[in-house]
């Protein structure tokens, strides 16, 4: 059984591909069920899926690689040829490799951006619920996470934030100078809107509106910020209110539509509109961009942005790898370990077997009143003599076959110091001379 790291992500896929690939927040656990149900090389699965990035990790025998292409082909409605020009394929130790480094947001749009650690958490958290998360994934999680989490904080990664949501805020101020006298609607009630929200706080938009599929949580997140709450079925007759318009659901069809924008610009006489669209699939139909007065910016949009404000964490990125590079062979020291448990229990139990079989033996000499010390020096031989027979017979057939190399490591294994033979000969010969 091998780990596959499969996916595609910001730098081989467009968003028209990536948004076609993404499994919608509701749809994970459906389709984690699924692939190991109709791949039968399976064995464990877990799926991340963001805005940047769609990546399968597998427990799989690397004879199925074919068929899990096949599935993701059937499954997300693309063509074979198309997901082979997009994903990349990492196996075993890469695979951790790759996935400590998404993890630790090294290989994100926004070099070392925090939410990316939080979203491959809860995709496991995902996987252990639905029952595809197995020893090898779990491992390999553990190991990720744990890794990520030295980087953030002993390198200087994190310093400065910068992120999709902190982009997004920062692009608003490059069209309205005065954020203070306009008003924000923030699409969703996730993590990332959330972290919209805090950028706008801190930068003094006027007002905030949160509006979202389930009413409850968009209530719960703008009472943080003293903010206006709607369902997402309001927006449309709402528009013509606000200046900046962020948008970051899991839904899979747009939210906002070419019409409804274009009747919100001609009630806002000519007013401008700042629109950013975070959401893969998108939230915001395309064509609005077409629009005059409306100034659209997708996710990858953002990424000029970025470029200027990450030396720094570039920087830190260097450091980061010898994390990254550390934590992935701690990952195959540890599955190789655990792939041989099997082995280690066996030389336990028949360690402990030889143990219990000599100590019964000890119990009847005592029994039929021997001599304790001769029971005692008995069960001492007889523990050193059964415990070392097997290696005793391995040295021996090493030596007579010439497996120096073996020799070598049963030396090393036991700290074994062997005599110096023609020192000891030579000794004897100068004791004869001097006597």
């Amino acid at each position: 059984m091998s780990i596959l790291a499969y996916g595609l992500n910001y730098r081989t896929a467009s968003v028209e591909l990536r948004e076609r690939v993404a499994f919608p927040e509701d749809h994970v656990q459906d389709a984690l069920h699924q692939v190991q149900r109709d791949v039968e090389g399976v064995r464990e699965a877990a799926i991340i899926s963001t805005c940047n990035r769609t990546e399968l990790y597998c427990a799989i025998h690397p004879e199925a690689e074919e068929e899990l292409t096949a599935w993701v082909s059937r499954h997300r409605a693309v063509d074979s040829a198309e997901l082979d020009n997009a994903v990349y394929k990492h196996w075993d130790q890469e695979a951790a490799r790759h996935q400590i480094r998404v993890a630790s947001g090294l290989d994100s749009q926004v070099l070392g951006e925090p939410q990316i650690m939080g979203q491959v958490k809860t995709a496991y958290e995902i996987a252990r619920e639905c029952g595809t998360l197995g020893p090898e994934l779990n491992l390999l999680s553990q190991i990720s996470l744990r890794t990520a989490k030295q980087v953030r904080t002993q390198t200087e990664i994190g310093r400065n934030p910068i992120s999709v949501a902190y982009a997004a805020v920062s692009l608003a101020q490059q069209i309205f100078t005065d954020l203070g006298t306009k008003k924000a609607l923030l699409l969703g009630a996730g993590e990332t809107i959330s972290l919209v929200a805090d950028h706008l706080a801190a930068q003094g938009i006027g007002k905030m509106a949160i509006a979202n599929r389930t009413l409850v949580n968009a209530e719960l997140l703008a009472a943080k910020y003293d903010a206006e709450y709607m369902q997402l079925t309001d927006v449309a007759e709402r528009l013509a209110d606000f200046d900046v318009v962020i948008a970051s659901t899991g839904s899979s069809l747009p939210i906002i539509g070419k019409g409804a924008v274009e009747a919100a610009i001609k009630h806002r006489r000519r007013r401008p509109v700042f629109m950013v669209d975070i959401a893969v699939p998108r939230d915001i139909e395309p064509e609005v961009g077409e629009l005059p007065d409306v100034y659209l910016y997708s996710v990858d949009d953002l990424s000029q942005i970025v470029e200027g404000n990450i030396q720094q964490r570039r920087e830190a990125a260097e450091t980061a790898e010898s994390f990254v590079l550390e934590g992935a062979r701690l990952y195959l020291r540890e599955s190789r370990v655990q792939k041989d448990k099997d082995l280690l229990r066996a030389f336990r139990d028949q360690a402990k077997a030889i143990q219990a079989e000599s100590l019964a033996r000890a119990k009847k000499d005592l029994a039929r009143g021997t001599d304790p010390q001769r029971v005692l020096e008995r069960l001492s031989n007889d523990l050193t003599n059964k415990l070392i027979h097997a290696p005793t017979m391995a040295i021996r057939d090493a030596s007579a076959d010439g497996r120096t190399d073996l020799l070598d490591y049963m030396r090393t294994l036991y700290d074994v110091t062997e005599a110096e033979d023609d020192a000891a000969e030579t000794n004897s010969v100068s004791g004869k001379q001097d006597s």
